[in-house]
């Protein structure tokens, strides 16, 4: 019998905002894999089917990852998962065990695909670590293009999406996400996923409302009924009676309102009631954010994630071809700060380029990468450097140090600046000063040591995505412990409050970047905790700023210690949302 009553669910509220629409469900329904013999004389010809099927799908994700890039500043998690994607189908053990099966026991592609996928998966689920088990979600996910491309099944889980749907699925990987037209959907929920996870940036990067979490989130719905989904709470109400409809419509019309508000703050000052300058800044992946920096407000770049010049390619980029992208973004800065990380990828996603210097990693989370590869391989790490110095010739410029754990490590970045500043005046080329370098606080070794790096650094950068992953000893990709993942964990932000004070003490300059930074109900609490620089993706400045402009800083102070008396997440949470203008109102 046909259920008309109201049907709520909850899960974790991942991207803002109240999203209502007709439900779109997708079913996850795996692909039928056909397994057949075939004779010794057709193996090769079987292997050219399974070759022609991988360069498709590389294809088809470098198309993925292309559109990704035309996003808004806050879909790199996104963009860098594509690409391993794409390097398992290059050598991989993925490929190279479809192979020999196709060869020893003379199947067909798809069934020997499937196959080696599920001994990948029993490997890494032997290992019982919650990373690999993550990584196996990832093969899966690849072997299963892989199979769709050798059965010519073309899979676009939102083409029959209507205009202003809300999309109900179990997951949304990040390959799917990237085929999601903001146009035609107005919100989406999974029962799949966290706050931090891919699904979540993505739903931020579009601007879209959306929940994860939710265990049993089809379950008495239907296509075409309507549903909200409150992106804040993590409701979602199918069903919904005239009550509930009627007050959802009317936050719809009050967040649009606010946000048409908000965009009138661009050329409004970053100052508290007391007059105090606070610094709004941009995080960037690629050049073309720029116009989105220019268009918020931001006073500057306080994070350049310089990636994008590394990835998807044989050979490593050299220090006048990385020149040339940081002279044209400087320039058209015109004045603007520009803070440049150094790469921060692993030696896995550069392997192919740095030959066999490099191995793999067992967790490359917690392995050779960011500064510890450079100091490893100096020459990577100096091309770049010296394309940094060159571009500071040009404009004000910041260079940061990811990853650091010790002062040992600044000492060694700070001599290999200091190395290639004299080689660039033996070329001819004579520098008027070094630009600022700064190191990244996201290793909670790092924290600790804050007043000791503080007298080797110009500047600090607290990353609070990293620094809560690493506190808590939480992968925020693993949909089975993302919900544990807490920006405002008690650890987490006594180790944000330390290494503030150790920034205010040797009177260098401390800013945040991260998930955090941008969120609008966290900034009296940072403000009291001596924060005076915030880095964050273009589109949440706005909010943010409106924030400032109604605090004092005493009031930030006396707030944030009242907060930091807490041991309680839920209380810490429960007081930031009375503290947030945006409910209060």
């Amino acid at each position: 019998m046909k259920n008309d009553a109201q049907h709520k669910v909850t899960g974790i509220g991942i991207a803002p905002g109240v999203a209502i629409g007709p439900a779109f469900i997708i079913e996850q329904s795996g692909v039928p894999v056909p397994e057949y013999d075939i004779p010794s004389v057709q193996v090769e010809r079987e292997l050219k089917r399974l070759h022609g099927a991988i360069a498709k799908v590389q294809k088809h994700l470098e198309q993925l990852r292309q559109k990704a890039e035309t996003l808004p500043a806050g879909a790199q998690d996104m963009m860098l998962l594509l690409d391993a994607y794409k390097g398992m189908l290059s050598g991989s053990r993925l490929v190279r065990g479809v192979e020999e099966i196709i060869i020893k026991q003379r199947i067909n592609a798809e069934a020997a695909i499937q196959k080696q996928i599920a001994a990948l998966k029993a490997g890494f689920a032997a290992m019982n670590d919650p990373y690999l088990a993550a990584r196996a979600d990832d093969v899966g996910e690849v072997g299963t293009r892989l199979i769709r491309s050798l059965l010519q099944q073309n899979y676009n889980p939102f083409a029959e999406a209507p205009e202003g749907c809300v999309i109900l699925a179990e997951e949304i990987t990040p390959a799917d996400a990237a085929l999601m037209n903001p146009g035609r959907v107005a919100g989406f929920a999974t029962v799949l996923g966290g706050a931090e996870g891919h699904a979540a940036i993505m739903a931020r990067a579009l601007g879209l409302p959306a929940v994860s979490g939710v265990g049993a989130l089809t379950h008495g719905i239907r296509t075409g009924e309507t549903v909200i989904i409150d992106g804040r709470q993590g409701d979602v109400i199918a069903r919904p009676d005239a009550a509930t409809l009627h007050h959802y419509r009317q936050e719809a019309a009050r967040k649009k309102q606010e946000d048409k508000r908000l965009k009138t703050l661009r050329n409004v000052p970053a100052v508290t009631i007391d007059g105090k300058q606070i610094s709004l800044q941009a995080n960037i992946e690629l050049p073309r954010d720029l116009d989105a920096v220019f268009e918020s407000g931001a006073v500057g770049i306080g994070l350049l994630r310089t990636e994008f010049m590394f990835m998807n390619r044989p050979t490593l980029p050299d220090e006048d071809e990385q020149y040339a992208v940081l002279r044209k973004m400087v320039e058209k800065l015109d004045g603007i700060p520009l803070t440049i990380r150094t790469l921060d990828v692993g030696g896995e996603k550069l392997a192919s380029a740095l030959g066999s210097a490099v191995g793999e990693s067992v967790n490359p989370a917690l392995g050779l990468r960011a500064i510890r590869l450079g100091l490893k391989q100096p020459k990577l790490l100096d091309a770049q450097l010296s394309a940094i110095l060159r571009a500071s010739m040009l404009g004000p410029v910041r260079i940061l140090i990811p990853m650091v754990s010790s002062v040992a490590q600044m000492n060694q970045v700070r001599a290999r600046v200091l190395n290639v500043e004299r080689r660039l005046h033996r070329r001819g080329i004579k520098l008027k000063g070094l630009p600022p370098l700064g190191a990244m606080i996201e290793i909670p070794a790092a924290a600790l040591v804050a007043d000791a790096l503080a007298k080797v650094c110009d500047f600090f950068s607290i990353g609070s995505n990293d620094l809560t992953q690493y506190t808590l000893a939480i992968d925020r990709g693993d949909d089975r412990v993302a919900d544990l993942y807490d920006p405002f964990h008690p650890a987490v932000l006594r180790l944000i409050q330390f290494t503030a004070a150790a920034g205010w003490r040797a009177n260098i300059p401390v800013s945040l970047c991260g998930e955090v930074a941008g969120d609008a109900r966290a900034t009296a609490l940072l403000l009291g905790l001596g924060l005076r620089e915030f880095s964050m993706s273009p589109l949440r400045l706005p909010a943010v700023k409106n924030e400032i402009t109604q605090l004092s800083l005493p009031q930030a102070t006396d707030f944030a210690e009242k907060i930091m008396s807490k041991t309680d997440q839920t209380e810490i949470l429960d007081l930031l949302m009375q503290k947030f203008s945006g409910v209060r109102r």
